[in-house]
């Protein structure tokens, strides 16, 4: 049974007292039927949650009768648990996370890692692993230190010495996996430090979740289930095993699937699917082994995603999931917690800055001919050393002003009038020093949206992000072409409620979101190469392509365009046909 896709293993978790209350019948029951609708290769195995330990005999009879079936088998644990005798009661630990300070819950931690290495060769730590204990003894601790300080250097030692070594001083094979979860932007507030752990886990794991993104506490971008892993991909190579998603506050059978969608378009190695007993009978696990299997022979073996750098450092925070909007507007987007010096393109957010020396960085990036899009997050929070280092000299206002006239500005584009009304920080430049790109107004006024200024051998521009960043999909649809059309290495993708995933070899997969208006929508691909006809991999039908001219950052182009129809849910992989 193991093996049904030659791109990524499908995965099941199953939670500590699901594990406790299996019977083989139940478990045989429960198999066919993720056999017959996802195609079960590889679970893992609960051992600890809160105040479930799941006995040996139990865990092995599992074991031993999901290998038989042909399924690989690693274990899992959950650092979650209750007051107990003898530690410390009273502390408030949201979620029932271990106080990490406290003698007792350090000394069950241990028992509870070497438990697991002692039956798994593998194994991986569910996403509680981490600490928000503020009691007595934590603060003690922590003396002088901030919250980020003092848990970087709890975690750290937390991880050595009461997880992994133990685990290998029980079991020198076991493979132990840490899983981060979808929350990025707060990791370093927590103690999760993947810039640290990198160096003590053998692997990590990406939650992948983003359900409903309208009415769920964090309001995910749906993107984030492609960005996260490709983001861990950049920042573990090679080690980033899978990602992770689940049935919660999927308040539709696509919201479901776009989940393992976009995981999968981003190269994860294992797709989880949390948690067993929710998965069984459920029918938003129908469509899944049909549509996997049609993504699996679409990418073909070894396809390797591509996009335009986003440097968002380790421990950063600030115009949080940007990025990912500015991938649901069709810009393959590639974050990285290392800057990209060698890149030719370059995005930068407000998250940038956790890198004390991003404005030296940036300085010599663009001299030597890089060109680098900073947001108005960036700016204002910058702008005065970019001033200084003569990148810019544009500045921030403190006021805002209504959008509902867009310019593009050059002899051969135009306005788009009475749109929705959008705030946006004003922008204010020397005129003729940099020149705009795009303009926004309303009524007698307007200011620059997008700003391009050159500093030795490259270009450096200013984004103006609306205040609600939400409102990036209200702009029109050529306003945010001008952004793709500097951002894009001789090729980009024209439309909205769509991503564009990008290849080395040259692919290209488009996805659109089932998102209001529920409708087909054209998305237009522009290319500066010379080519005949646009290809659609699945069926071989050839879209000819057209030869237009067109007002690019400041300069004439002559590209390449083929139009294709997108329906809500669906995707597509295309490749050109060159001359």
């Amino acid at each position: 049974m193991a093996g049904h896709y030659q791109n990524f293993k499908t995965v099941v978790y199953i939670p500590a007292e699901v594990a406790r209350d299996f019977t083989k019948e139940k478990l045989s029951n429960d198999l066919a039927f993720l056999e017959k609708y996802i195609g079960l290769d590889k679970v893992y195995l609960e051992s600890h949650r809160t105040d479930v330990d799941v006995s040996e005999e139990q865990l092995l009879m599992i074991k031993e009768f999901l290998e038989s079936k042909g399924v690989e088998v690693s274990g899992g644990i959950t650092t979650t648990i209750n007051d107990f005798e003898g530690a410390e009661a009273g502390k408030q630990r949201l979620f029932e996370t271990f106080c990490y300070t406290d003698p007792a819950m350090r000394k069950r931690l241990k028992e509870i890692s070497e438990y697991a290495a002692s039956i798994f060769d593998e194994v991986i730590l569910d996403d509680f692993y981490f600490t928000n204990c503020s009691c007595e003894r934590c603060i003690q601790a922590k003396g002088d230190r901030d919250w980020v300080d003092f848990r970087r250097d709890l975690l750290r030692d937390v991880s050595e010495n009461l997880i992994v070594k133990p685990m290998k001083a029980v079991n020198p094979k076991v493979r132990v996996i840490i899983k981060y979860p979808n929350w990025r932007e707060s990791y370093h507030f927590t103690g999760y430090v993947p810039e640290v752990q990198k160096d003590i886990f053998d692997a990590t794991y990406t939650g992948t979740e983003t359900r409903s993104v309208k009415y769920t506490d964090q309001h995910l971008p749906e993107y984030l289930s492609y960005s996260l892993v490709r983001y861990f991909e950049n920042g573990w190579p090679g080690r980033n095993g899978g990602g992770w998603f689940d049935t919660y506050q999927c308040w539709s059978i696509d919201r479901y699937l776009e989940q393992a969608y976009l995981t999968a378009f981003a190269g994860a190695k294992e797709l989880m699917h949390f948690m067993w007993n929710d998965l069984i009978d459920n029918p938003l696990v129908a469509p899944m082994g049909l549509q996997l299997k049609k993504i699996d022979e679409m990418l073909g073996k070894d396809a390797k995603p591509c996009g335009i750098p986003v440097y968002v450092p380790f421990a950063s925070s600030g115009e949080n999931h940007l990025e990912m909007r500015l991938g649901m507007l069709g810009l393959p987007i590639e974050p990285t917690p290392y800057f990209p010096a060698e890149a030719k393109k370059l995005f930068l957010t407000e998250s940038a800055l956790a890198d004390k020396e991003i404005v030296e960085k940036l300085t010599e990036f663009v001299r030597q001919g890089g060109d680098a899009v900073i947001t108005t997050g960036f700016l204002r929070e910058a702008g005065e050393e970019l001033r200084k280092a003569g990148l810019t000299e544009a500045r921030l206002t403190g006021r805002s002003h209504v959008v509902t006239r867009y310019h593009a500005t050059g002899d051969f584009t135009g306005y788009y009038e009475n749109e929705k009304g959008i705030l946006f920080p004003e922008i204010m430049h020397g005129n003729n020093m940099s020149w705009s790109l795009l303009n926004g107004g309303d009524g007698d006024y307007h200011a620059t949206l997008f700003l391009r200024s050159t500093y030795g051998k490259g270009r450096l521009y200013v984004m103006g992000i609306p205040e609600n960043d939400g409102d990036l999909n209200r702009m029109p649809t050529a306003a945010i072409d001008v952004l793709k059309s500097v951002l894009s290495d001789g090729e980009y993708y024209s439309g909205k409620h769509f991503s564009a995933f990008t290849y080395e070899d040259g692919s290209l997969i488009l996805y659109r979101y089932v998102k209001e208006p529920i409708r087909s929508d054209r998305v237009t691909i522009h290319t500066d190469r010379e080519v005949t006809a646009l290809i659609d991999v699945a069926s071989g039908r050839k879209i000819p392509a057209r030869k237009v001219v067109k007002f690019v950052d400041f300069r004439l182009k002559e590209v390449y365009e083929a139009d294709v129809m997108l329906s809500p849910g669906t995707f597509r992989k295309y490749v050109w046909e060159k001359n």
